[in-house]
């Protein structure tokens, strides 16, 4: 008898327990990558706050020709930027391989916004990994201009990706980006 009240007890107890937050138990069985093309370090910067909030991996996009500040002259039409904007089939060389790419649930993809678009080398980032079936999140930093045409241009490379709505992300704080983050892990 006393055996049947402690079975009781327990049954009841363990279906009484709270349950856990479901977007930081989705968090935790995706596997997050958080990609970044930054030359100034203001896209770098959002994107290490943005892995932390996320648990996920971070991986620098780098050109393997670097750009020094002459190549980013966006006022001379001759700088290596402004040639490879003005040129839409222009896919600079990435420096280093992403090891495991396809092991990725989710990946985010930052960048600044170059002529009101994704710099090429993104262009190239994505083409590579194409990142087919994955969610794929764009976010961006910004003097001015906003994410849309940069989104169109970067799913137009990878169609069968699952495109979610980027963010231009300015001075985002780990606080400002959770509630961000945590819509998505529910999309």
């Amino acid at each position: 008898m006393l055996l049947a009240a402690v079975a009781v007890c327990l049954l009841c107890s363990a279906s009484c327990s709270k349950p856990s937050s479901s977007s930081a138990a989705d968090a935790t069985q995706k596997k997050i990558l958080v990609a970044y093309f930054s030359c100034t370090n203001t896209t770098r910067d959002v994107a290490e706050r943005l892995a932390v909030v996320a648990g996920a991996d971070l991986y620098q996009i780098e050109p393997e020709v670097p750009y020094p500040d002459a190549d980013l002259d966006w006022t001379n039409e001759s700088s290596r930027s402004s040639v490879e904007m003005k040129n839409p089939m222009s896919r600079p060389a990435i420096k280093q391989t992403l090891q495991n790419a396809d092991s990725y649930d989710m990946v985010f993809i930052g960048f600044p916004i170059w002529w009101y678009t994704a710099p090429t080398l993104v262009n190239t980032f994505v083409e590579t990994y194409r990142f087919e079936g994955k969610v794929v999140v764009p976010f961006c930093t910004s003097g001015g201009s906003n994410i849309e045409k940069a989104q169109q241009s970067l799913q137009a490379s990878s169609p069968n990706a699952v495109w979610r709505n980027g963010k231009l992300l300015n001075h985002a704080t780990e606080e400002s980006l959770k509630p961000w983050f945590e819509q998505l892990i529910k999309e």
